[in-house]
């Protein structure tokens, strides 16, 4: 009996440490192993030649709009993300599967498509942006504001309405789940007690959701961050006003200066890093706030 016992007991660790086996070999040849040779290919230059690379005007201005603009996006979508999951989920109307389905489009188009797609919407020659012509309505309403021109593709706002239809799908998938498992006990027991709808969402109904939030802000943060054919096609590139960190980095490379495109890219990796440690952090926090309450 206890020799069948130490006997399995011995599979079972051999087991469990071939399962870690593959994960950890899957893992280090899969992201380990390109960030090694990334970081690597970087070390092989002087700090002195690194710096100026990754501390240029226009390198710090294209941080300051990809973060900017992935951010903003993030935002917008955990508002209006949740708002759409609450609907789909709480509602029934017509045509409601096909709202559901069309959720999911931006994670299946390429972003090439995407980038083509808006700029034949909001171009100057697109259907929405043709109504921004100086000879317009419009056009004459802004010119009274003194701005002269309205362009909804090369300019910040194009980019963040990339950067939100791209990042869509995230907070929505989710928070779908977690509103789906919702028990509807726990907010009729809410509104027995005196709470109005605002009350039950605000207190009962948003703790319990935030965790998945985050998620999906988290995901859609990533997604901004990394975002490179729709912004390559709808930003204009213009360097220090449009040009995104992605499209710098493949700029360096079609100059054949790889150095500079890994050192901006190292960059870029290290602050999505630092950004997706808090997001994290803070996800954690909001589970265990949630369970305490």
């Amino acid at each position: 009996m206890t020799l069948n016992l130490i006997s399995g007991w011995q599979t079972f660790i051999r087991y469990q440490l071939l399962l870690r086996g593959i994960v950890f070999l899957y893992i280090s040849i899969i992201i380990i192993l390109p960030l090694t040779a990334l970081f690597w290919k970087v070390s092989q230059k002087p700090l002195t030649q690194i710096i100026p690379l990754i501390t240029s005007e226009i390198a710090i201005d294209a941080y300051k709009l990809t973060f900017g603009t992935a951010l903003g996006a993030a935002l917008i979508n955990s508002i209006f993300g949740v708002i759409l999951a609450w609907i789909l989920v709480r509602y029934d109307f017509v045509g409601k599967r096909i709202a559901n389905g069309l959720i999911d489009l931006p994670l299946a188009i390429p972003g090439v498509v995407v980038g083509i797609t808006l700029m034949s919407l909001y171009s100057p020659a697109g259907v929405i942006g043709q109504l921004f012509e100086p000879d317009t309505f419009l056009g004459k309403l802004f010119q009274h504001f003194d701005i002269e021109e309205v362009n909804l593709t090369s300019s910040v706002i194009g980019i963040l309405v990339a950067q939100i239809f791209v990042t869509l799908p995230f907070v929505v998938r989710t928070v779908q789940p977690v509103l789906i498992d919702f028990e509807p006990e726990v907010e009729e027991a809410a509104k027995i007690l005196g709470a109005n709808s605002w009350q039950c969402f605000w207190k009962v109904i948003l703790p319990q959701i935030l965790p998945s939030i985050l998620t999906g802000f988290t995901l859609a943060l990533a997604r901004g961050i990394g975002e490179f054919g729709v912004a390559f096609i709808i930003s204009g590139n213009i360097p220090n006003e449009t040009l995104m960190a992605t499209v710098y980095i493949y700029q360096r490379l079609e100059q054949f200066d790889f150095v500079g495109a890994t050192a901006v890219a190292i960059v870029l990796l290290i602050l999505a890093l630092v950004f997706l440690i808090l997001a994290g952090i803070l996800q954690r926090w909001s589970q265990r706030h949630s369970q305490n309450n």
